[in-house]
């Protein structure tokens, strides 16, 4: 697949944004080009999902390729021809260069078939919870064929254009949510003396959580605690009955996330109760640590050193998180970084900002790596 078409089919997605769930259009422009190479085409896959398979001669080995094809909702800020053409909506992730990419190596790889199966997974959903790999799971992706190794990559904007990143073991952080209703009576602002001031008992509760890393875990383990929303009361003169609050926890280590979550609910009961109020909390667990297997980190390594030579670096643990993890539970693989910045174009904006863009010369690199990894996984054998 030429530069050209790979920039095509990525500045059509990023036009043409979809929320999670939501990616009809998106399926139905991914499904068209998997038919059009002649591959097995399953559509509605956990809702909205598209695979594509190509069927080697060895049916016993299989590798899978991920890509996720959800949008965010925010309002694009970018002047470009391509910019979002549905108000509120964006591709703020890269999302539509991951499934440019894989189109881009279904494309390639079925020009030159392998010895065993590739199944081209595009999930719907990665931004909202619990998100698309668990639906595309429950309807039975990695099975028929069963899948041995899986693979995916995340376009960087931390890294320069034609860079590569993978780190072997845990990379991306685990990601839950709780949400806590503090109860208080409510009452004239003129008389506190009368009321339980839930805002006064939630700032103490804000307070405490952000003290349990700093003065409850090892300072070598890695962990976060974020109080993202805090909601209470509707006029100056009076205290509410109630505040809400609603935060993030990002960890490693499985116990460590246990222990976080148990703590979360004793600070916000107890110190409600302390106070003379009460409380609700509710502690979702999310995605998984992303862990990529070593051997598979190696292959990636290798591959990357013959695509971009020096230009190929280890990566360092990051606090985001990735519904890729439920895939890497399941079968040995590895998820792995590729850059898109370039300081001198001005493409330097993060993920999840409205001035997000890339260098589109990341793609091709994208291709070459996926196409890279799969044919050097069936020749190890």
């Amino acid at each position: 697949m030429s530069h050209d078409e790979l920039v095509r089919d990525r500045r059509h997605l990023h036009a043409h944004p979809e929320l999670g769930f939501e990616e009809h259009e998106t399926a139905a422009f991914i499904a068209e080009r998997l038919r059009s190479l002649g591959l097995e085409v399953r559509m509605g896959v956990g809702q909205t999902g598209v695979v594509g398979v190509l069927r080697g001669p060895d049916a016993s080995r299989t590798v899978m390729l991920r890509a996720d094809m959800d949008a965010l909702p925010i309002e694009e800020e970018n002047d470009v021809e391509y910019r979002s053409t549905r108000p509120g909506v964006m591709h703020a992730c890269g999302h539509d260069g991951h499934v440019a990419i894989l189109l881009g190596a279904a494309r390639a790889l079925t020009a030159a078939p392998q010895a065993g199966s590739v199944v081209f997974a595009f999930q719907p959903s990665e931004e909202i919870r619990p998100g698309g790999a668990l639906a595309m799971l429950e309807d039975g992706l990695m099975h028929n064929p069963s899948v041995d190794a899986v693979f995916g990559l995340h376009l960087i904007s931390e890294a320069p254009v034609g860079s590569v990143r993978v780190r072997s073991g845990p990379w991306l952080a685990s990601s839950d949510a709780f949400q806590a209703e503090i109860i208080g009576r409510g009452g004239h602002a003129a008389s506190p003396h009368q009321t339980i001031d839930p805002i006064r008992i939630a700032a103490s509760v804000v307070t405490a959580l952000h003290s349990i890393v700093s003065r409850e875990v090892a300072p070598l383990d890695v962990a976060v605690i974020t109080v993202g929303t805090l909601h209470a009361g509707t006029l100056a003169n009076v205290i509410p009955p109630s505040a809400a609050l609603g935060g993030s926890v990002r960890t490693f280590d499985q116990p460590l996330r246990e222990m976080i979550a148990k703590r979360i609910e004793e600070t916000v009961l107890g110190i409600s109760r302390a106070m003379g109020g009460d409380a609700r909390v509710d502690h979702r667990f999310g995605y998984p640590t992303s862990v990529n297997d070593a051997a598979m980190s190696s292959l990636v390594e290798t591959v990357a050193r013959e695509v971009v030579g020096d230009s190929f670096s280890s990566c360092d643990l990051s606090m985001a998180s990735d519904d890729m993890a439920h895939f890497l539970q399941r079968a040995p693989g590895c998820y792995f970084g590729v850059g898109t910045a370039n300081e001198a174009r001005g493409l330097t904006a993060g993920n999840h900002q409205p001035r997000f863009d890339i260098d589109e010369d990341a793609l091709p690199v994208g291709v070459e790596m996926l196409v890279g990894v799969v044919k050097r996984y069936f020749e190890r054998g």
